[in-house]
């Protein structure tokens, strides 16, 4: 298995000064990091625990549809607001300075149905827990919430305190 950290481009001061940005497009263009990376994040559940598998616009969508393939399950997307063109369910979280908001199509999710979700990053949680409450507002159950690189510093874990954490890496 490859040193996955070795594969992460490091770019200071991106987007802005100060940010130390782990760009994972390097990883991905890596056939075997992106594999064990695949293998990491399925790792994380077993296969009989889970129906589907969320993924959180846009880099959650790099890693979840290849990680529900290869568990057999569904795909989920979970995107921006007016992007999907069913009827919605929604969820305004709050960012550092003002809010965002998340969609999911109301009939993506049947009560009871076991949810992994899979995004590239764990860094202050908020997006995390937004979708964590989508699946519970659509009466689901998040099994658990797999991430390829998880910022500790940022302390995001606490946000989702009662859920069970995968992070593949950890700065």
């Amino acid at each position: 298995m490859p040193n996955l950290k070795q594969l992460i481009r490091e770019i200071p001061d991106w987007p802005k000064p100060g940010i130390l940005f782990y760009d994972i497009t390097t990883l991905m263009k890596d056939q075997a990091g992106q594999a064990a990376v695949i293998d990491g994040l399925k790792s994380s559940v077993n296969a009989d625990e889970i129906d589907a598998v969320i993924g959180i616009e846009a880099r959650g969508f790099f890693f979840a549809p290849t990680v529900a393939h290869s568990l057999g399950k569904g795909f989920i997307p979970v995107r921006k607001p007016k992007k999907l063109p069913a009827a919605t369910e929604s969820v305004e979280y709050a960012l550092e300075y003002g809010t965002d908001k998340l969609e999911i199509h109301k009939d993506a999710i049947q009560p009871g149905q076991r949810i992994l979700i899979v995004d590239d990053v764990l860094a202050t949680g908020g997006t995390a827990a937004a979708v964590a409450q989508l699946v519970e507002k659509l009466g689901g159950k998040v099994v658990a919430l797999a991430f390829v690189i998880e910022l500790d510093f940022l302390s995001g874990r606490d946000k989702l305190g009662k859920h069970r954490i995968h992070s593949l890496l950890h700065y």
